[in-house]
Order: C-alpha cells, then structure tokens, then sequence
C-alpha cells in the first residue's frame, strides 16, 4: 500500500520575501517612524533627536525583535495608533516592487499557504491584493492576531508561533516558514519548523547558516529547492 506523505503547510512572510520593500516602501515607513519617534521621545515642546531615535530603535530591535515592542512597553504608546500611522501611504500601490509569476508559484506549491506578517491586516490586504496573489493563502495573519495573554508578541516570539500552531491546527514539521528575516527564521527552526531565507532584497545577506534549511534568492526558486 502507498501511503501519501502529509502536503506541506507554507507560511510566508510578506515584506522583502514575497516583494521588495526595500525599493520604497521601507523608506516611507522609516520616516514616519522617525516622526512618531520625535514626539513620543521628545519633552511635549522640543522633538527628540535623530541621534536619539536612531540608538532607541537599535536599543528595541535588538532587545525585543521590533522597535514597537520597545515603545509599547516603555513609552506606552498603543500599539494600533502607531501601526496606523506608520503604516498609512496612500501611494502604496505606485511603491510596490514584485516579481511576476508569483500567483503561478503558489498555485502550483504543494501544500496549504498561510500569510504571516508583523505588518497591520489593512497594509498587508492593499499589497497582497495589488499583487493579486491573494486566493493563494487560506489565511492571512498579521500583527493584529498576535497577542499572547494580551500582550503583542509578534515575530520572531517563539510562544506566538507555538500558540498560532494549536490555533490552526498545524504539525511543526510540516511547516516551512519563507522568511527573510533570520531571527524570525531561528525561531521556527527551534520549535521543528523545516525554514527558507529569502535574500533578494537583502543588501548583504551573508552566507547561510548552518541551522537553516534552505537558501533562495527569490521565492520563485522555491519549486526547484523542494
């Protein structure tokens, strides 16, 4: 008797893996940033410095895997607030950047596809549905969906993914987490997750690590790297 191995379970993140948001997406973001920074780091009167906000962001990154973590925990700043504000470009559609033939490319992967993105359910709803690849996914799961006992863990948190795999019903192994973000990467890999690194809109990615499975340039590379 032939017995079928179980179809992968695909979840891909959105920015620089299945498009390019380094090309100018990512800059607009970085500036709004910046602004919201200045107010919440400043006196009320005198906006902080961009000396300042640069070494706070490195300081929250580093520590907590995103800058809105750090600003949630020890500026108070709400977490929807910030997203809406940093996340509202209302030329979105003129910035995207993306390879054609990726609704092919997941069409024809084997396997369920889940979108999981750190990015707020509106902004990854306008990109995923101007790159018309959205009837791909049988989910979408943005930040909003990532709060564990009432508090944001998004990506890389290892106790969010654990809890997304019993809410949805998934086995770690059959799971593979396309990502260009190798924390986020690490993560899944730890909890027996099988991982692909996403380089092509990377500025100097690095060579592969030896924990990770695969490394791609492109997605579209993901059906000769199976």
């Amino acid at each position: 008797m032939n017995i079928k191995p179980l179809a992968p379970v695909w979840l891909f993140d959105l920015d620089n893996t299945l498009h390019n948001a380094s090309h100018a997406i990512f800059p607009a973001m970085v500036e709004k940033m910046n602004a919201y920074m200045a107010r919440v780091l400043g006196d009320g009167e005198t906006p902080a410095s961009a000396e300042e906000i640069s070494a706070t962001r490195a300081l929250y990154w580093q520590r907590y895997g995103a800058t809105l973590l750090g600003l949630v925990r020890h500026h108070g700043v709400d977490a929807a607030h910030f997203l809406r504000e940093t996340h509202d470009l209302p030329d979105i559609e003129e910035m995207i950047r993306f390879e054609r033939g990726l609704g092919q490319l997941l069409r024809r992967l084997p396997g369920r596809k889940i979108l999981l993105t750190n990015a707020p359910r509106d902004y990854a709803r306008k990109v995923v549905g101007h790159m018309g690849i959205g009837r791909h996914f049988s989910d979408q799961i943005t930040i909003e969906s990532m709060h564990v006992h009432r508090r944001l863990r998004p990506k890389p948190s290892r106790i969010m993914l654990r809890r997304l795999m019993r809410r949805k019903g998934l086995v770690a192994r059959r799971c593979i987490l396309v990502e260009d973000t190798l924390d986020n990467l690490r993560s899944a890999h730890a909890l027996g997750m099988r991982t692909v690194w996403v380089t092509q809109y990377l500025l100097k990615p690095g060579k592969k690590p030896a924990w990770l499975d695969v490394k791609v340039k492109s997605v579209k590379k993901l059906l000769k790297s199976k």
